[in-house]
C-alpha cells in the first residue's frame, strides 16, 4: 500500500529525485511479486513435491509387506541417550527379540524396535519387512505426503516472499549508496569553507 501511496504521492512533485520514483515503482512491484507470485510458487511446488511423494508412497507400499511379529523376549535397553530429542522417540518403544515370516514364508529373527509398553513372551505387534524378510520402517501414508507437501509449498512461498524482500532491499541500499555518493560530491563542490565569513570576497 505504501508503495501506491508514495508512487502517487511523487508524480507531480517538485522536490522528487529520480531515485524516489524508482524506489517507489520497485517497492510497487515487490509487492504484486509478493501478492501474486509467491502463492503461484507455493502452489507449483507443493503440487510437484505431492506427485513426488505420493509416488514414493506406492513404491513403499509395493516394496515393503506388513506381518506380525512374535515376541521371544525382551532384549535390554541400550545405555541412556544423551540426547534428549532422541532419547524420547526411543523411549516409547521396547526392543525385543522376535520371529517373524518373510514374503516368501520362511521363518525370520532378530532383534527390532516394537510398540509395546511390557512385552512378554508371545506379545504379537505389527511390523514391515521388505522382500527378502528384512525389517524395515512403516511406509509413508497419503495424509502424511499431503503434509509434507503442503509444508514445503509453504514454505518455499516464504523462500519466495524472502527473495523478493531480500531484492528489494538490495535496490534500496544501492539508491541509498547514491544518494550519499551524490551528496559528497555536491559537498565537495561546494567548498570546505561554508561558513566562513568573506567567503569569496
Amino acid at each position: 500500500m505504501r508503495a501506491i501511496v508514495g508512487l502517487w504521492r511523487w508524480r507531480h512533485n517538485p522536490l522528487r529525485r529520480g531515485t524516489d520514483l524508482v524506489e517507489a515503482w520497485v517497492a510497487l512491484a515487490a509487492l504484486v511479486l509478493i501478492v501474486v507470485a509467491a502463492p503461484v510458487v507455493g502452489t507449483l511446488a507443493a503440487g510437484l513435491s505431492r506427485d513426488a511423494l505420493l509416488a514414493s508412497v506406492r513404491e513403499q507400499r509395493e516394496a515393503r509387506h506388513a506381518t506380525v511379529g512374535t515376541v521371544v523376549r525382551k532384549v535390554p535397553a541400550p545405555p541412556l541417550d544423551p540426547d534428549p530429542e532422541t532419547a524420547s522417540a526411543r523411549d516409547a518403544h521396547s526392543r525385543v527379540l522376535a520371529r517373524w515370516a518373510g514374503p516368501d514364508g520362511t521363518d525370520r529373527s532378530g532383534v527390532v524396535v516394537a510398540r509395546l509398553d511390557a512385552p512378554r513372551l508371545g506379545d504379537h505387534f505389527r511390523l514391515w519387512t521388505d522382500e527378502r524378510g528384512r525389517v524395515v520402517g512403516r511406509p509413508l501414508d497419503p495424509a502424511t505426503a499431503t503434509t509434507h507437501a503442503a509444508l514445503a509449498g509453504l514454505g518455499a512461498a516464504t523462500a519466495g516472499v524472502a527473495l523478493v524482500e531480500g531484492a528489494r532491499r538490495l535496490v534500496l541500499w544501492r539508491i541509498v549508496q547514491g544518494r550519499h555518493t551524490r551528496l559528497d560530491q555536491a559537498w565537495a563542490k561546494a567548498g570546505p569553507d561554508w561558513g566562513r565569513a568573506g567567503t569569496g570576497s
